[in-house]
């Protein structure tokens, strides 16, 4: 397996991953993907595959919650935000949940191989249920990539794997933001990307508000310069946490660019790679 330190010139930076030295490998029908660094996450080759918005979701957890100590990913999938979010944060312990089987699996092999598995506990199940995590388990950041669109409003894969990543099988965006709100210790901050069209901003707004959380922070994602945002990342808190004057307050931030007009891929997004670890 290539352990280069550099990639078409871009020095690879952080810890190098056991699982290099130990010859861990994709298995039939799985690859194994750089992300963070030296990490890397195991995937189907025909399954869901790990997204922009998932890496953003983690870059925005982490730019804007720095010192966690103890983090939450809600829906974890294959491990993407976790990863990506452990790979910044080299001293925090992390607990995800995911209700897939076959995703849980994923991540555990990629826990493995990015030598994580002593602060990286992969929990099988529903967050939605009492005591996969317990309610006295409190974290700094919470983090979640929910699925987009409720059932029969798209068309809908037949791989489970893709289908739940993209419809709600097992709950909405409002049920993330319950969750998260359940599990927030004091002054902590839930990051997560959704949709921002006029319908589905109302959605998180709702979610947010009925689960006592203020939305703090937005910036709308441009995937092609020139284009219409069509998803935002939201930095959310508990209206406890907040002076009352300041929880009707929403910072918008200006539009992250993902491309430019001409393809390439926008200066300001290549920062945002390099920061977490990627080539820009």
């Amino acid at each position: 397996m290539n352990t280069d330190t550099h990639f078409k010139g871009w020095a690879k930076p952080g810890p190098v991953a056991p699982g290099y030295a130990e010859g861990m490998d994709a298995g039939v029908g799985e690859s194994l993907d750089a992300i963070s660094g030296y990490y890397r996450l195991f995937q189907l080759r025909d399954g869901h595959r790990f997204s922009t918005d998932d890496i953003l979701c983690a870059w925005y957890g982490t730019s804007w919650c720095p010192c966690a100590r103890h983090v939450l990913d809600l829906g974890s999938g294959i491990g993407t935000v976790g990863m990506v979010s452990a790979w910044r944060m080299q001293g925090a312990q992390f607990v995800s949940v995911e209700a897939q089987e076959q995703s849980v699996a994923l991540a555990r092999k990629s826990a493995v191989f990015n030598g994580l598995t002593g602060r990286y506990d992969i929990r099988h199940g529903d967050f939605r249920d009492p005591g996969v995590v317990a309610e006295t388990e409190k974290f700094d950041l919470v983090t979640g990539s929910p699925p987009y669109f409720p059932l029969g409003t798209g068309v809908e894969s037949e791989h489970p794997q893709k289908l739940a990543c993209r419809f709600e099988l097992r709950g909405t965006v409002a049920d993330y933001c319950t969750t998260a709100a359940r599990h927030l210790a004091p002054g902590g901050f839930f990051a997560c990307v959704f949709p921002c069209s006029p319908e589905q901003m109302a959605r998180v707004e709702s979610g947010a508000r009925d689960a006592g959380l203020v939305i703090v922070r937005r910036r709308p994602v441009v995937f092609r310069e020139g284009e219409a945002p069509l998803v935002a990342l939201f930095g959310m808190m508990k209206a406890n946490d907040l002076p009352e004057w300041f929880r009707g307050a929403t910072c918008v931030e200006p539009e992250l660019i993902i491309r430019a007009k001409n393809g390439a891929i926008h200066p300001e997004y290549s920062s945002v790679k390099l920061s977490i670890g990627f080539p820009p």
